[in-house]
């Protein structure tokens, strides 16, 4: 069975190490040598783009794998050093496709604090590097994509038709001081991230989307989101009913509708059925996506999730590369 994955991150040495490490601390990611998390103790993995990613996807029997930039990275570079760095990612990427054409394809790496820049590059790595849409990591310096400053992008995406994926981010450290802060030993870091607060922080991102106008005027995009909705799933009918008169006079549908409409889901690290089903009742199985996370979740522990997937085997097609193929026009 064909399989393809969409949140499957890489990164590239000599690029991150443009990036002063005043502007990595401010953002929140930890500078401390000693301090151990997943882009330090996954170094290896993240900047392999050969023949040990390739043995490990075989592994698990994963065909494709559609990479993007694990942070920090370009959204925290203001300028024209901010372009320069993403189009340097972009222009790696595309490389390590070039390579190994039947094995990688793309999300775009795209400079957000420079959102005509980060349009015109969306549109570079489409038409010219072959890339099937962008990743952004977060909230770019505290602001989500629902702000009119980023309205480029957003309207360069539709008119390209390639999605968005909105994977977390580190949250503002004012968030995080407000709301994560003062645990015991590296609680606070993971709470504010994996444990909780960047699934929230995303899915936030989704509703200021469908909450501020933006998916109506742009009815033709497409965002995707991983881990396995990122608690929309589970809040999406609550979250209707509580805005529904406000839904119907600001907005052409109703939340739960805009969202169906337009969002897309992927299993990224998450490989228990409880979440699974309320996502596959939720958003139907043509809207879910198998992902994996690697290298910070393990191929063979994903692959053994869809295989055990309560569904048809019609059904366990389109999750492991169906709607990946439609949505991304994926050469079969």
């Amino acid at each position: 069975m064909r399989i393809v994955t969409l949140e499957e991150h890489y990164t590239v040495p000599r690029i991150v190490a443009g990036i002063s490490s005043d502007v990595i601390a401010r953002r929140g990611f930890p500078t401390d040598p000693n301090f151990v998390w997943a882009q330090t103790t996954k170094r290896n993995e993240l900047a392999d783009l050969g023949e040990a990613r390739i043995a490990d996807m075989d592994a698990s029997g994963i065909s494709v794998q559609v990479l993007s930039v694990a942070g920090p990275g370009a959204d925290l570079v203001p300028g024209q050093p901010g372009i320069e760095l993403a189009r340097a990612y972009n222009d790696a990427l595309a490389e390590a496709c070039t390579s190994h054409p039947a094995r990688y394809r793309g999300f775009a790496h795209l400079p957000m604090l420079a959102p005509e820049a980060a349009a015109d590059e969306l549109e570079r790595t489409v038409k010219q590097l072959g890339f099937a849409g962008a990743l952004m990591n977060g909230a770019t310096d505290g602001r989500f994509m629902d702000e009119p400053a980023f309205e480029p992008i957003l309207a360069r995406a539709e008119a390209l038709d390639v999605p968005i994926y909105l994977h977390p981010g580190i949250p503002t450290q004012e968030v995080r001081k407000a709301y994560y802060d003062n645990l015991p030993g590296n609680f606070s870091f993971t709470l504010a991230l994996s444990a909780w607060g960047w699934h929230y922080d995303t899915a936030i991102h989704v509703l200021r989307l469908a909450l501020s106008g933006a998916l109506d005027r742009h009815p033709g995009l497409k965002i995707i989101v991983g881990h396995m909705g990122e608690a929309l799933p589970f809040m999406l009918d609550r979250i209707d009913e509580t805005t529904t008169a406000g839904a119907k006079a600001q907005l052409r549908r109703s939340v739960r509708q805009t969202i169906l409409d337009q969002v897309w889901i992927t299993t990224s690290g998450f490989f228990t059925m409880v979440p699974f089903v309320a996502a596959l009742m939720s958003f139907g199985v043509d809207r879910i996506m198998f992902s994996v996370d690697y290298p910070f979740a393990s191929n063979a522990r994903a692959r053994a999730f869809l295989d055990a997937l309560p569904v048809s085997p019609a059904d366990r097609a389109k999750i492991a590369h169906g709607n990946a193929d439609r949505l991304l026009r994926l050469a079969g």
